[in-house]
């Protein structure tokens, strides 16, 4: 069932190595068939080095398990919140990446510094804050799903395509798997310049918003004109 779909979420989480957005099995790629309303998911624990298409987890928008002999990822009820609130998305992954993940750890959000942040991220990437024991213990992975998409009721999903959670790391999306990934790699990226920006120097100030302004809307909306015409 949807082999095609696991197979587009197979090679996006082998993506994930390739980049070196990943330690061991610190990380994991979904996408959804909107037709069927079912959710492609990598499995629990599985190291990428054995990971084949046909270990791909089939599940339905409840959590249910589909199709598939192993267990999903632990944070499939994350993802699965994101397609429930975002219907414009088709991909969505979480890592442990080292970069984004220090700014989580350290509770801040990642301040838009230069044009390559602007290009692909509109505005600051938001740290949310960390959830209450009450929400842990009720349902982990859910309620952090729930707090990612409570917070994007009032902010642009699709302009801001990723989110760190304090004290635990990043979770981004895209039109597909595959650009979920992509997003991934250039939060990181941000990331790492981000934090380097502010070791050169302690008193860097964000970019202006014209400048920020322009990065973007050259690569996105009505008015874009970065790249080749189709």
């Amino acid at each position: 069932m949807l082999e095609q779909l696991k197979q587009i979420v197979y090679e996006a989480n082998m993506l994930l190595p390739k980049h070196h957005m990943v330690t061991f099995t610190w990380g994991n790629v979904s996408g959804i068939d909107r037709e069927s309303g079912l959710v492609a998911i990598k499995p629990s624990g599985v190291p990428y080095e054995t990971l084949r298409p046909e270990d791909i987890v089939l599940v339905d928008l409840e959590g249910n398990v589909v199709e598939g002999d192993l267990n999903p990822s632990t944070d499939m009820p994350s993802h699965v919140e994101f397609y429930k609130a975002f219907p414009k998305i088709g991909g969505a992954v979480h890592t442990h990446s080292p970069w984004a993940t220090s700014w989580a750890q350290a509770g801040r959000s990642i301040p838009c510094y230069g044009t390559t942040h602007a290009d692909y991220l509109y505005g600051e990437v938001p740290c949310l804050r960390v959830l209450t024991a009450e929400e842990i213990d009720a349902g982990y992975e859910k309620n952090t799903g729930i707090l990612i998409t409570e917070y994007f009721k009032d902010h642009d999903y699709e302009a801001m395509p990723a989110v760190l959670c304090k004290n635990h790391g990043p979770f981004c999306w895209g039109k597909t798997p595959e650009d979920a990934v992509h997003n991934a790699i250039v939060l990181e990226e941000c990331a790492k310049m981000a934090a380097r920006a502010e070791l050169i120097n302690p008193k860097v100030a964000p970019a202006p918003q014209h400048l920020q302004d322009k990065h973007y809307t050259r690569k996105h909306g009505p008015n874009a004109y970065y790249g080749q015409r189709k």
